[in-house]
């Protein structure tokens, strides 16, 4: 870490989650110093620009800050490949964004003397620079040691989200809280859209997006209480 508390972050991962990341760190002071190449380069250029493509050792070889944007089945294999060829740094921060995985996933790279931290913002990513705003409304569930939790929970304030501290025994459950909310809400609005549609509704999506959200959010504000759609 620099004097200044600066990092320089590497980001694995160039999906819809990596370069937003990677943007929000940036944006909090950070120099980006490499990313993975992804299925669409031209977006990841347009939400982090400049960034050079790398591959993943040496973006871990550059960087003071680690950053794993990968899959969910992917995580495991490339901490344990990255330690096998020796990219790992004694000190160096490595961060999960993985809503479902704690510490142990990132052993390998802790054995190495990386410091592991589970830092997962709540928010349903885009891969886009809307998403920079999303994260100024948003909790992050931040998992580490204790010596290092003020460093994830600073991090995740530099993302611009309220970090909530989530125990590691904790995680899975978490990951079902957060994939029965996201799952469950994408299948209730296209099955109401389906039945809008059969009813004649012409763009039923947008029909329904002032009462979806306002549903939502009186459930959110009074969750003992079901919300009432049926008239005034």
């Amino acid at each position: 870490m620099s004097r200044d508390g600066r990092l320089g972050v590497g980001v694995i991962g160039a999906g819809r989650v990596g370069p937003v990341i990677g943007a929000a760190l940036a944006g909090a002071g950070h120099a980006v110093v490499g990313i993975t190449h992804g299925s669409d380069d031209d977006r990841v250029e347009s939400v982090l620009p400049g960034a050079p493509f790398l591959d993943p050792p040496e973006v871990v070889r550059r960087a003071e800050l680690v950053v794993l944007a990968v899959p969910h089945d992917e995580l495991p294999g490339l901490v344990a490949g990255l330690a096998e060829v020796g990219a790992w740094q004694m000190g160096q921060l490595v961060v999960h964004t993985d809503p479902g995985y704690g510490l142990e996933v990132l052993a390998p790279a802790a054995g190495r003397g990386a410091i592991p931290l589970a830092i997962h913002p709540a928010i349903t990513f885009t891969g886009t620079s809307m998403d920079l705003r999303r994260l100024t409304d948003a909790y992050a569930a931040v998992t580490a040691p204790a010596a290092v939790l003020p460093i994830a929970q600073a991090l995740a304030v530099e993302l611009g989200c309220e970090p909530v501290v989530v125990d590691d025994a904790d995680r899975p459950a978490y990951a079902e809280g957060i994939a029965t909310a996201t799952e469950f809400s994408r299948s209730i609005v296209r099955q109401a859209s389906g039945l809008l549609a059969a009813a004649g509704v012409e763009n039923p999506r947008a029909f329904l997006s002032v009462i979806v959200h306002s549903a939502v959010d009186e459930a959110l504000a009074d969750p003992g209480e079901p919300a009432d759609s049926s008239g005034p």
